[in-house]
């Protein structure tokens, strides 16, 4: 099995982490200056969709026959770009009641 795909996922998970505790981390893991939120969420949806283009290659590419992909990896990257989208949703869900909520506060 290879971990290198694990480490990358793992190197992502933590800097998505850091990145939504208000802080960033470089390559080496040490913290550095905090960003704002829109340049975060900006951020994360650029990857999404860079993810989902990958996958949409990679199948068209094994689909043409032109791929050295197998069919396993073709499946792992189309079911991340699935997952990374369906994370996506659920963060705007989440900003949407959010939003909701504040708007219906009495001041």
């Amino acid at each position: 099995m290879e971990t290198k795909g694990i480490d990358q996922m793992l190197s992502m998970l933590r800097a998505t982490s850091a990145a939504a505790g208000g802080r960033l981390a470089d390559v080496q893991g040490v913290p550095v200056a905090g960003t704002d939120f829109a340049q975060v969420l900006q951020n994360s949806i650029a990857q999404v969709s860079q993810t989902q283009q990958q996958a949409e290659v990679m199948a068209a590419d094994f689909a043409a026959g032109n791929s050295t992909e197998n069919l396993h990896e073709v499946m792992i990257a189309l079911q991340k770009a699935n997952i990374s989208f369906q994370e996506m949703v659920q963060v705007r869900n989440k900003l949407v009641s959010a939003y909701h909520d504040v708007m219906n506060m009495q001041v």
